[in-house]
């Protein structure tokens, strides 16, 4: 089971859309309407982590902050010249 975020869709420009959360399957369909309400609702796209199936827990995960690969320019340990 897996949590979504969900928010109401205004109907005036004023209001403001309220955010909430549902536990459901993902083979669930998204909601349309808010449970209590029956305002209309849309789902929030959030980021997270998503599962890492077959990884060995003894070598470390990649960064969750990079968006580029280990072998870039940025995760290259510095050169240092030959004297």
């Amino acid at each position: 089971m897996a949590t979504y975020v969900y928010e109401t869709i205004p109907r005036h420009p004023d209001e403001s859309p309220e955010r909430f959360e549902v536990v459901q399957s993902m083979k669930d369909a998204a909601l349309a309407t808010h449970p209590g309400t029956g305002q209309p609702v849309r789902r929030v796209v959030m980021g997270g982590y998503g599962m890492i199936s077959g990884r060995d827990r003894s070598t470390p995960a990649a960064s969750a902050v990079a968006s580029c690969s280990p072998g870039c320019a940025c995760h290259r340990s510095p050169r240092i010249p030959s004297v």
